[in-house]
């Protein structure tokens, strides 16, 4: 027997022999503005590994939420590609492109973007209502997660009638409430106090082992990105080596 000592890797770490789950190559996107062309990011390369937990750390205006849309699927860039899980981005239709940021992608997004006119559980369980998973299944899902989050009693409470840090745990409730392999979270603590911003990373790094999904959050904070076991540094329109 041999006397080496096997050591874990740290949560969120991938092992050597982890799976390429997101390979992106070569992004490039652009924006014109009347007579103004904005270049926001300039030949960006980037792998993800299944289960890895990544921070994508920039300024305000570096391009982190541009990549992120890219990345999900809310955007296409003007040059590059973006493979997941073998599959090339730009070989999907717009119905299944949608169809699968639906089923395999959960947002988090640092304005919420919660529809007032519905509850927190109606909320949650929007996105499982579009993947066509009946009323009682999804209610049944978005309960257990607000239950988890810690909204067990605020279910029926409307976005206006919430904290900031409660209208976030929504947001991570409905992020999951299909199961993605993947969240993409942008600046999930950007609009928070400091307790309430230590708090909703604690809740993301746990209910990403809990999950076993591949979490890529965007931030500027140090402390927040210190969280993760890989840091990437997105300036100047590229991921810095």
């Amino acid at each position: 027997m041999s006397d080496r000592i096997q050591t874990e890797p740290a949560p969120g770490t991938p092992s050597p022999n982890a799976e390429l789950f997101i390979r992106a190559h070569d992004l490039h996107k652009t924006y014109t503005m009347g007579r103004r062309t904005l270049e926001v990011l300039r030949g960006v390369s980037l792998d993800l590994q299944r289960g890895e937990f990544v921070a994508l750390r920039g300024a305000s205006g570096a391009g982190k939420s541009t990549l992120l849309h890219l990345l999900g699927g809310l955007d296409t860039p003007n040059q590059g590609e973006i493979w997941f899980d073998g599959e090339n981005l730009a070989g999907f239709s717009d119905l299944a492109l949608a169809r699968w940021r639906n089923l395999k992608v959960g947002f988090i997004f640092q304005a919420y973007h919660l529809l007032p006119e519905l509850d927190a559980l109606e909320n949650v369980c929007l996105p499982a209502r579009m993947a066509r998973v009946s009323a009682p299944e999804a209610e049944a899902r978005g309960r257990a997660l607000l239950e988890r989050v810690g909204l067990g009693d605020r279910m029926d409470h409307k976005p206006m009638e919430l904290s900031g840090g409660e209208q976030q745990r929504v947001v991570i409730a409905r992020a999951l409430v299909n199961a993605p392999e993947l969240v993409l979270a942008d600046e999930p603590t950007g609009n928070l106090d400091s307790r309430n911003g230590e708090e909703i990373i604690e809740l993301l790094t746990a209910l990403r082992v809990e999950k076993q999904t591949t979490l890529l959050v965007a931030t500027h904070d140090v402390k927040v990105a210190a969280r993760a076991p890989r840091v990437l540094e997105l300036a100047d329109g590229q991921v810095q080596r």
